[in-house]
This record gives C-alpha cells, sequence and structure tokens, in this order.
C-alpha cells in the first residue's frame, strides 16, 4: 500500500499530512467579505443573499432557490413542504449521512429504507418499487402503507458523493404512487443526469455548503424549486414567519430560524465564481486516480451511465471487509486521510427498528467503499 501513499502525496505536491477535502477561496472572498463587513449587514438582511439565490438557481436551472443555514435544514424544510406530517412515513436510502433520516425524524415522521444501486451508490429505483408493490397500496390518491397503516408522504434519494442516481426512475415511480420526491443534492452540486442537474428532478431539492463540500460558505445550505407557492412559503417559515413590516414583529405561524446570514452568502457567491473551475479540476484528478488504481487492480468508483459527476468524494470499492480497514489503518497512519463510507442508517440504534427491504448492495458498499483525498489541486 506504500505505493499508494506515494502516489496520492505526489499527485497533491506535498510531504505534509493530506486531509480529505478542504475549501480552496482563490477568487473574490476577500473582497465581498469586506464589503459586507463595511456595509455592516452581516446577519440576516443583505445583497449577497440575494445574489446567491438568484446565482444559484440559475446555475443549477431552476425557477427559485432558498438560502438557509445548513443543508440539514434545507431538507427539513423541504420536507414541510412536501407536507410530511407527524407519523408519516418517508421512503429513503440507509447509505447516506445521517443528516437526510435527522431530517425525517425531526418532523416526528419515520424512515423506510430501500436498497442502492452498487453502480450509483444511490436510491434503486428496482428496489423502490419491489418495496411500494410488495408493501403499499393507493387509497384515496395516496400511498398506504399495507404493515403499519401510515401514509407514505415522500421519498429522498441521495446522489451520494455526487454520483447521480436513477432519479429518472424513480420521480416515476414516485408519480405513480403519489409520493413527492424530494432530492438530497446535498454532495451533487454540478452533477448532471441526462443532462439535467441533480436537485431539479423532483419537486423540491436540497443542497449543502458544509466546509468539506465542493463550495462553501463554513456552512450553508438552500432549497430549490420551480413551484412559486412553495418557495414563497419556504423563504417565509425560514425566516421566523415574520410578516413585513418596517417596524413591528408580527409572526402568523410557528417557524423557523433557518435563514442564511448575508456574511455566509458573500462567501458562497464569490466560491460559485469558481465553481466551473473546480469541477474540471476534479475531473482531472478522477482521471488520474482511474489509471492509477486501474493499473494497481483496485476498482476506482467512476460516474454511472447517463451521468455527468461533479466527483466531490473520489472513492475506490476494495475486495472486502479486511482490505478496507487494512487500507485505513495504513493510508491514514502514513499521513493520508481516508474515510469509509457511513455506517448504515438502519444499523444506527435510533433507526434500528425502522421497516427495510433487503439491503444486500448497501450492505456490500459500506464493507468496501473508501473515500480517497478529494481536494482541488490548483
Amino acid at each position: 500500500m506504500q505505493n499508494i501513499v506515494n502516489f496520492i502525496k505526489q499527485t497533491f505536491k506535498t510531504n505534509e499530512f493530506i486531509p480529505l477535502h478542504e475549501p480552496r477561496f482563490i477568487g473574490n472572498e476577500k473582497k465581498y467579505l469586506n464589503d459586507c463587513i463595511d456595509s455592516t449587514f452581516v446577519s440576516s438582511v443583505g445583497k449577497y443573499v440575494d445574489t446567491f439565490e438568484k446565482e444559484f438557481a440559475k446555475t443549477v436551472g431552476s425557477k427559485y432557490a432558498i438560502a438557509t443555514v445548513n443543508g440539514t435544514a434545507a431538507l427539513h424544510i423541504s420536507l414541510i413542504l412536501a407536507n410530511v406530517k407527524t407519523d408519516n412515513e418517508v421512503i429513503t436510502q440507509p447509505l447516506t449521512f445521517i443528516a437526510t433520516c435527522n431530517a425525517i425524524s425531526y418532523i416526528g415522521a419515520k424512515p423506510i429504507f430501500v436498497d442502492v444501486d452498487l453502480d450509483t451508490m444511490g436510491l434503486s429505483p428496482d428496489s423502490l418499487k419491489n418495496f411500494l408493490e410488495q408493501n403499499c397500496e393507493i387509497i384515496n390518491n395516496q400511498c398506504v402503507n399495507k404493515t403499519t397503516k401510515k401514509l407514505i408522504k415522500a421519498c429522498i434519494p441521495m446522489h451520494t458523493f455526487g454520483h447521480p442516481c436513477r432519479i429518472e426512475e424513480i420521480k416515476n415511480i414516485c408519480d405513480i404512487w403519489n409520493i413527492t420526491l424530494v432530492e438530497d443534492g446535498a454532495e451533487s452540486l454540478g452533477s448532471f443526469y441526462k443532462h439535467k442537474h441533480t436537485g431539479t428532478f423532483g419537486k423540491i431539492g436540497a443542497f449543502s455548503f458544509n466546509g468539506n463540500k465542493i463550495i462553501t460558505s463554513g456552512g450553508g445550505g438552500v432549497i430549490v424549486t420551480d413551484d412559486e407557492v412553495l418557495a414563497k412559503r419556504a423563504k417565509h417559515i425560514t425566516t421566523t414567519a415574520k410578516i413585513p413590516h418596517p417596524y413591528e414583529y408580527v409572526h402568523d405561524e410557528i417557524a423557523y430560524n433557518y435563514r442564511l446570514p448575508n456574511i455566509n452568502a458573500a462567501l458562497l457567491v464569490a466560491q460559485l465564481e469558481q465553481l466551473e473551475k473546480f469541477l474540471a479540476l476534479k475531473r482531472d484528478l478522477a482521471v488520474k486516480y482511474e489509471e492509477f488504481f486501474t493499473s494497481n487492480k483496485i476498482d476506482f468508483i467512476t460516474e454511472p451511465k447517463d451521468s455527468k459527476s461533479n466527483y466531490w468524494l473520489q472513492a475506490v470499492l476494495l475486495e472486502d471487509l479486511k482490505q478496507k480497514d487494512e487500507f485505513l489503518e495504513f493510508t491514514n497512519k502514513n499521513g493520508v486521510m481516508t474515510r469509509p463510507i457511513w455506517k448504515l442508517m438502519n444499523e444506527l440504534e435510533m433507526y434500528k427498528d425502522c421497516q427495510k427491504a433487503d439491503l444486500k448492495n448497501a450492505k456490500y458498499l459500506e464493507e468496501r467503499v473508501v473515500n480517497i483525498p478529494s481536494s482541488v489541486i490548483l
């Protein structure tokens, strides 16, 4: 494995510790931050929030974008917009970051887990279709779980590491079963499926700008939709449901303080200007990794069919759990940060009792997938 460590250090041109993914601030970040500070509008009001929302919507091809304080908040609000209520159920994948399931739980709803595809690592339309046909029925135009007698209101597929899942097929299945599609695009800014940007296939999509994402403001998230009514409601309930007035404080419902501060938005506007460059450099890194790992008889995970991935986090698929553990231990001990894919959500204490389909693909990937350094190399 020493040759792997040597190759990664040569590729990143350093013998120092190599993190998994660090941000790059090479454009107008300081300029816009200083402008924001000088304006004194550093909190919930300011031109950079408006500019970011407009430019982000243009970037992904949605009509509306509503900035939030982080990606989890964006998912939480997206589920509220999808009319998910307490005791409803939401179908998702077990191979995901915990924010996907936590957002479901914040509402008092419960996740149902279906399997992922081996090539996309995202929710499998085949597993979704089989689960619905075997366990559900349509009553009064609503999807009812025959086992729990509860309504299944939404489905959240996640584009794992920026690789698009078979989202078009998933959407078609959701439409047949009257289930609202909410896309978790937290990791997939800059990724496309059949030339359409991820996050825009469903009624609502959510993205994240955490410090390790392809662009970042230290935190931050955004909701996208083409529905004007939903967009206005998203803006309203993420800003404490305050009725606009020059000086009075009147709020018309219990809502959330999920607004993105203007100073974070200033950083995001500058980062968004660099997105195309970041994407190109990440693709260059993926080409180098694929060539190296293929020559060393290790599977490097590449973009699925009909997709253009952002290659946010590069990943390899090892032979088995033993090789995975050896790989993680050796690389991390030798100054190259690597990370296993997430523990399956259905194996966590708080989600172990959730209904699930056969999750053999998810388990296979959990035991073998490792992320390797993926920062943009300038």
